[in-house]
């Protein structure tokens, strides 16, 4: 994209206030994303939720210097404004012109699953043929195809977009932005359904990306698809994929025998490809692929060529701590200028002001001067410290980068280099080609280095949150439950991404670990569950907030205050009893407790209660009278303070059944990470946590042959036992072993036998094609977190809590 301001307003038909000879090249609609302010405008993005608008202030102190909003909301000098009637709605106008100036091919992509890996797979596979251009990362909304095709421009040949949709008639928008000529569907599934009437409605909305599209190629394994599609675009060239032998192009023979290849039909033609990865999914994904390469006039020789050259798709960046207190950003899965733009996003959402980056060639592609020039450009608005630059393509460039730079050949130079190695409290990127294998920097530089880790997803806990937030008002506030190391999931870590995203309270339980979120850059408001007498000083010092829920805690606490000298009103929250028979101050409390708090210096911030029963339906009648005692013993705790405090009784369970009785904010916890006891919520959040090991050993074992301590088990014929590196000491309680409780290894289920040791435990694998080194999934969909509290015959509150600090957390964004 490359438009003057003057250009931006009349193709969109806005209002132009300022200079109208500014270049723009970028677009930021997150200000704290903001990675360059170099020819880029801040564009206000006002939805149901947010207003874009409240930020534009952030986004010029940051440096924009050109604003698109729905109206002018600040004077600032040296600020150019386009005034527009919609926010979206100019992105989806320009993006529609700026697509429609070019003559290049085009792929659209849409479906429920596997839109991602299509095109990810398709780019790998046509990139050398034609200049290409895609969708960065999954970017496929009404706000992020536009984006997607702003990045077009003359030299690229070929488009591949993908084209998603969560509620019914965004697709005739989108269709009309960007009609392919070539339409995709991918599988269809449960991805946004629950915002369609049902299955016919939502595959009634995805196909009508195709209405000007020549030629469709579909998964034909749903019949319901198949139909819809014959019977609405006949007259097309239609081409239909699947595992089902009725469709155009299929699998012949058993997919699932690994000893040969996969001998594919394609219409009237049979030829042999050589397969490894044998899930559904895949292969399902790969005949997309072979048609796709079939309709772009490829040789069976050429397609077999292409497909043993796909690389795995890994859509995500992880974090890790790292030694000497580094934080490590590991997103050596793939390098293109998208992705690279993403990553500084990324580092941009942490509060570690230090920043080093590790950056190879990009070897996917056409290497050129103006590349790397770009490359360098980006960089030196991130304000490294130091870089490190890895290749003889990208060192030839070092002179064009600001900071402190530094070249290497491979990575081993990198490794062995004694500077690198002094590197303390700082961001360190890896940005890498994978045949530099940087990942050998993360595994020199993490702090942690067991087999066995616990996956976090910071993307899914803030769909969990949005889920959520679906069901409130939008001015109700929410808290976010962060206590005991955030349900397991980390403390600081998670803590920084929700207060990122805006977040407006934490809770924790005790006061040492709300000094650590402090000393870890919170400034989140942080309130206090439990705060013991010992730990006043600490409280007042790191400015927490605590729940006060009796006359002895209140006097102390406020006499704690006095001694410190506290001038100004310092806020609590008081905690009511309604039925829980926990904590709290009772009916008959009130009137005394009004009088105590108009006479000392404290402020309530909130005033709450806990519901005891909020995930039981038998239990409604309680629920209801725990509510109604809240409302009027808040009402009256108000009435005498003279002042409006938050008032606050949903828990997660809560938000989601009695989401009427919200009041002013609502508390979230195990929610975030996708637990839920309502089924049509659950089907809609999105598994944050995964734990995961590797197959240490594997043994050939008799019929008779006893396995682990106590011979708990013994064979009862010949079989095969895979040892994997955890167990109690992680948080495997030993009551899960011998049949009790399973694992998943590439999607099936097996049982741990013997009993469970310290550090490792046994699965019986039969004769399933596992090898040493493969993953093993203790809990994430097979089995999932629920079905592994089962087996635990707990709840997952306590099979989270119960992981070991030993375990290596590792925090994904895809």
């Amino acid at each position: 994209m490359n438009y003057t301001t003057k250009q931006l307003a009349e193709i969109t038909n806005s209002q132009l206030i300022g200079d109208e000879n500014l270049h723009i090249k970028n677009i930021a609609f997150d200000s704290r994303n903001i990675f360059s302010v170099l020819n880029t405008f801040f564009l206000a993005i006002n939805t149901s939720k947010n207003s874009g608008e409240k930020y534009i202030y952030s986004a010029v102190e940051k440096g924009v210097s050109v604003i698109i909003s729905e109206r002018q909301v600040l004077e600032i000098e040296n600020v150019t404004w386009i005034i527009v009637e919609d926010s979206v709605k100019f992105l989806q106008d320009l993006a529609k012109y700026h697509l429609h100036k070019f003559d290049l091919k085009t792929i659209g992509i849409t479906g429920s699953n596997g839109k991602t890996i299509v095109k990810e797979w398709l780019y790998q596979s046509l990139f050398d043929e034609f200049i290409t251009v895609k969708s960065p990362k999954s970017f496929n909304s009404q706000i992020g195809l536009p984006i997607s095709l702003l990045e077009i421009n003359n030299k690229h040949q070929l488009g591949i977009f993908e084209v998603g949709i969560s509620k019914p008639n965004e697709m005739e928008i989108l269709e009309d932005i960007f009609p392919p000529q070539i339409g995709i569907l991918t599988h269809i599934g449960s991805a946004h359904s629950s915002n369609f009437k049902d299955e016919e409605q939502l595959i009634d909305e995805k196909i009508l990306l195709f209405k000007n599209s020549e030629i469709i190629i579909f998964n034909g394994d749903n019949e319901l698809v198949v139909n819809k599609i014959n019977d609405l675009y006949l007259s097309k060239k239609l081409i239909s994929f699947g595992l089902k032998h009725s469709n155009n192009i299929y699998i012949k023979n058993d997919w699932k025998n690994k000893n040969e290849d996969l001998k594919i039909r394609y219409f009237d033609e049979d030829f042999s490809v050589p397969v490894q990865q044998r899930d559904e999914a895949t292969l399902i994904n790969v005949l997309c692929v072979i048609a796709v390469l079939k309709e772009f006039g490829f040789s069976n020789s050429k397609i077999i060529e292409k497909l043993n050259a796909l690389k795995s798709i890994e859509m995500r960046l992880e974090s890790v701590n790292g030694l000497r207190n580094n934080l490590i950003i590991n997103d050596s899965f793939n390098l293109d200028l998208d992705s690279l733009k993403i990553a500084f996003q990324f580092i941009n959402e942490y509060n570690k002001p230090l920043k080093t980056l590790i950056i190879t060639d990009f070897v996917e592609g056409k290497n050129s001067d103006q590349l790397y020039h770009e490359v360098a450009e980006l960089t030196n608005h991130q304000n490294f410290g130091k870089v490190f630059l890895i290749g003889n393509e990208i060192s030839k460039f070092n002179k064009l980068f600001r900071a402190e730079t530094y070249t290497f050949n491979n990575t081993s130079e990198l490794i062995e280099n004694h500077l690198f190695n002094q590197i303390e409290n700082e961001i360190i990127l890896l940005k890498g080609a994978r045949k530099f294998e940087i990942e050998r920097v993360k595994n020199h530089l993490e702090l942690q280095k067991h087999d066995t880790v616990l996956e976090v997803n910071l993307n899914a806990i803030l769909h969990n949150i949005n889920v959520h937030k679906s069901l409130l008002k939008p001015e109700t506030k929410m808290m976010a439950m962060v206590k005991a190391y955030s349900y397991g999931l980390g403390g600081y870590e998670v803590a920084e991404f929700l207060q990122h995203h805006h977040i407006d309270y934490l809770g924790v339980a005790y006061a040492d670990e709300g000094v650590d979120l402090r000393k870890n850059g919170i400034t989140t408001p942080i309130m206090v569950m439990n705060p013991e007498q010992h730990s006043y000083d600490i409280i007042i010092d790191f400015n927490l907030e605590p729940e006060i829920y009796s006359f002895r805690v209140l006097e102390l606490f406020n006499q704690q205050l006095i001694r410190k000298g506290i001038q100004q009103k310092y806020p609590i929250h008081i905690k009511l009893e309604t039925g829980m028979h926990r904590l709290g101050f009772k009916e008959d409390e009130l009137g005394e407790l009004i009088e105590k708090l108009n006479s000392m210096n404290v402020k309530v911030e909130s005033i709450f209660s806990h519901l005891s029963s909020s995930d039981d339906f038998n239990e409604k009648e309680y629920t209801l009278e725990q509510i109604e005692v809240f409302k009027k013993n808040s009402e009256k705790l108000i009435s005498g303070l003279n002042y409006t405090p938050l008032r606050h009784i949903l828990n997660t369970s809560g938000i989601v059944n009695y989401s009427e009785y919200q009041f002013d904010m609502v508390r979230i916890g195990i929610g975030m990470a996708g637990i839920s006891s309502n089924t049509e919520i659950k089907k809609q959040l999105q598994s944050a946590v995964s734990f995961k090991t590797v197959i240490s050993q594997i043994s050939e074992v008799n019929q008779g042959d006893s396995i682990g301590y106590s011979r708990k088990y013994r064979a009862e014929s010949g079989t095969r036992i895979a040892t994997i590196p955890v167990g109690y000491a992680d948080g495997i309680p030993r009551l899960i072993g011998n049949k009790a409780g399973n694992v998943g290894i590439g999607g099936i289920i097996f049982p741990i036998v013997g009993n469970v040791c310290m550090d490792m435990m046994m699965i019986k694998i039969d004769d399933f094609a596992a090898k040493e080194g493969d993953e093993v999934i203790i809990f994430n969909s097979k089995p999932s977190l629920e079905e592994f509290a089962d087996y635990c015959k707990t709840i997952p509150y306590e099979v989270l809590t119960s992981i070991s600090r030993r375990v290596k957390r590792i925090y994904i964004k895809d």
